[in-house]
């Protein structure tokens, strides 16, 4: 046995000695019912610890995890499961590409029972450094306190990125990288001190991206791999409220188009193709940078027949070295007359796959319970469900890890109202495991929080952003104003 394996074997013995001995414990054959559920699931070996709670009345729980490969670690206490960070890391990293089996005996008035265990496994892939999210209420009558956070996925700890409370009024919304790259970063930032915020490197711009002759300042964005070019859609948006209770609100594009921003020139480049009377939206760049996708939808009359807008996946050509367009739209998967709808197409970073979540009408998910994740493979245009991902409520906006061996998406599952970040692995054939939920040091926190996690992304790097010097930008009057080019 390793010498470190035997030192954590010490001190479990020494804290054991302190605590209460299982005794006669009624042996079960069901699974604990924990929260967040962490059973049966795949994670990095960063990870943080992936602290939970036992779902029912207890006096004392008493977990016993054991590597596949090497280590043990005995944990017991009267309120959450909480793993020592340094003894959970080593755990994980004793036991890449194996299991690690969990059992929890819990004491109710008095007596023991054993559950039956449960493993998770510790998957060989590596993940990105993080993950940056706006936090925002999950309401829609005013623009409360929201901004952007990151979060190391080694540990609990989360930072302000930009906060509205910078500059009066501001909604901060619409954050993109560069195939998860800090380097290049943009948002856009509305309110009367607004503008689209552009960051390569060193550099930091605020542009004025509304024209005369596009709809409205430059709205849902993906970078060029050159870093040269933004794709964005622009839209004209109107919001419409349900009677019923099962939906509350709708999205709609009364109108869009999409344009492609030159970073180097300030110019939005488009063709008549991606700017007629039908809608364009959601643009994606493939990874070598020589496919746009988009969606589309016939134009409706609106908002009288909004459930009869439905968008197909279409795609065309790039060239950047030209910055022209290809001359046809593909596309690549039709889908409104089967009576749905796909949002959100993100390939993956290996060219295999795209990811898109599919409802029954619209593009606007997050208020669609019966949106889920589905993904279309490129090399045989082959689609299928992510069944293990989806749940009953809205499974909707996602994006992939660098590595392409992970996916992140927003999910309503936990009460049908706030949405929260759940990662998830998945195989080179497009096989998803189960997700779990983003650890926090206490798992109550997203019983209390008042935040939805909106447009969850991984990052590479932390993002490295000067509040304080955008602020005095956004103050100001001068704006770069971006000119427009067919």
């Amino acid at each position: 046995m390793k010498k470190n394996s035997l030192y954590i074997l010490l001190l479990a013995v020494l804290y054991m000695s302190c605590s209460e001995t299982v005794t006669n414990p009624e042996i079960l054959s069901v699974t604990p019912a924990i929260f967040p559920d962490y059973t049966e699931v795949t994670i990095p070996a960063t990870i943080a610890p992936l602290n939970f709670t036992f779902v029912g009345g207890h006096e004392i729980l008493h977990l016993r995890a054991e590597g596949g490969k090497n280590g043990f670690l005995e944990i017991q206490t009267t309120g959450f499961v909480a793993f020592p960070q340094k003894k959970w890391k080593r755990l994980l990293a004793d036991n890449i590409g194996d299991t690690i089996r969990f059992t929890l005996s819990v004491k109710t008035k008095g007596r023991w029972r054993q559950y039956a265990p449960f493993r998770i496994y510790v998957s060989p892939h590596p993940i990105d450094y993080g993950l940056a999210y706006r936090l925002i209420a999950p309401g829609y009558e005013v623009y409360s306190k929201m901004g952007i956070y990151q979060r190391d996925l080694s540990n609990y700890r989360q930072q302000p990125v930009i906060e509205n409370t910078i500059v009066p009024g501001a909604c901060i919304n619409c954050h993109a990288f560069n195939h998860t790259q800090t380097r290049h970063m943009n948002l856009h930032i509305r309110g009367a001190n607004g503008g689209t915020v552009i960051q390569s490197g060193e550099t930091q711009r605020i542009i004025d991206t509304k024209t005369n002759e596009t709809l409205s300042a430059c709205v849902y964005s993906y970078w060029h791999p050159s870093g040269r070019f933004i794709a964005y859609s622009v839209n004209k948006t109107q919001q419409v409220f349900h009677s019923a209770k099962e939906k509350l609100i709708e999205v709609l594009d009364l109108a869009s188009d999409i344009v492609v921003y030159d970073v180097e020139t300030n110019e939005l480049l488009t063709c008549d193709l991606l700017t007629t009377s039908n809608l364009e939206t959601f643009p994606a760049f493939s990874p070598d940078g020589k496919t746009l996708y988009f969606c589309c939808a016939t134009e409706q009359e609106l908002p009288q027949a909004f459930k009869e807008i439905r968008y197909n996946l279409c795609s065309i050509s790039f060239d950047a070295s030209t910055r022209s367009f290809g001359t046809k739209i593909d596309t690549l998967l039709l889908v409104d007359a089967a009576g749905k709808s796909i949002s959100f197409p993100k390939p993956s970073f290996d060219g295999k796959y795209i990811m898109y979540t599919l409802l029954d009408y619209g593009n606007f998910g997050v208020w669609h319970s019966e949106a889920d994740l589905y993904l279309l493979n490129l090399t045989d245009l082959t689609t299928h469900e992510l069944t293990e991902a989806n749940s009953l409520f809205a499974d909707s906006y996602h994006s992939w890890s660098s590595n392409s061996r992970w996916f992140v998406f927003g999910s309503r599952r936990m009460d049908g109202l706030y949405t929260h970040p759940y990662i998830a692995a998945i195989d080179e054939n497009g096989q998803a495991g189960k997700p779990f939920l983003l650890p926090q040091k206490n798992p109550d926190m997203y019983v209390e929080s008042l935040f939805s996690y909106n447009i969850p992304e991984f990052i590479s790097a932390p993002i490295r952003l000067n509040a304080n010097r955008l602020a005095r930008k956004l103050l100001a009057p001068e704006r770069e104003r971006a000119s427009y080019k067919n």
